[in-house]
């Protein structure tokens, strides 16, 4: 299986680069991306909910009515959840909704969000970018060149670079990262994915750990 190196001006190079039948052309697994997707999700909630129980509320502990004899429900005190201001009842407590997946479970929802994206065209190859300092306006140019116009995009660099970073800070379709910062969440949350030629290789090699 093989793809297509493009320049930045969005012109092939002539170049292929070899991809792995076994992490681009399998039979995608939905169910691993769908936990893989929950578990990016669940670790970004705060999980800081709080209301108080009825023990918890202050106020007076006075009965107020007696037992028996008035004819009404009995009545406990003012913090009881039946009243205004009182406890509320199993209410949210603080807690961390994170969770544990295996690492081959992750490979797999990665291997198979990739095979999709392989069936739809969506995965390109660029030789590299270079840009000498920051500038929103280039990295615009880029995204026009390879045809992203009004796409979502994720550029997988193999190595940080401050400058591309910068440049595509303020786009809020297009998002930059490192080949060993990709989760299943940004391969399915990108319309389009870019991986440079740098990055590719060593992107494979992760995944067949």
């Amino acid at each position: 299986m093989e793809l297509t190196v493009f320049n930045t001006s969005g012109k092939e190079t002539g170049r292929t680069v070899e991809l792995d039948e076994a992490i681009f052309g399998i039979e995608p697994n939905q169910h691993a991306v769908y936990l893989e997707v929950k578990q990016y999700l669940a670790a970004q909630r705060q999980g800081t909910h709080k209301s108080k129980e009825r023990s918890e509320i202050t106020a007076s502990t006075r009965k107020l009515k007696k037992q028996k004899g008035s004819g009404s429900a009995r009545y406990g005190d003012i913090k009881s959840p039946t009243f205004k201001g009182g406890g509320r009842v199993f209410g949210p407590k603080p807690r961390d909704y994170r969770f544990k997946l295996n690492k081959a479970l992750k490979r797999l929802a990665k291997k198979s969000v990739l095979s999709q994206k392989m069936r739809d065209n969506s995965i390109k190859v660029l030789d590299a970018i270079n840009f000498d300092a920051p500038k929103t306006k280039e990295f615009i140019n880029l995204n026009n060149a390879l045809g992203f116009e009004g796409k979502k995009s994720l550029y997988i660099l193999p190595e940080a670079n401050k400058n591309v970073y910068l440049s595509s800070r303020n786009l809020p379709k297009t998002k930059v990262l490192t080949y060993n910062e990709i989760s299943s969440y940004d391969l399915v949350h990108a319309g389009e994915i870019v991986f440079l030629e740098g990055a590719i290789e060593k992107f494979q090699e992760n995944l067949r750990k």
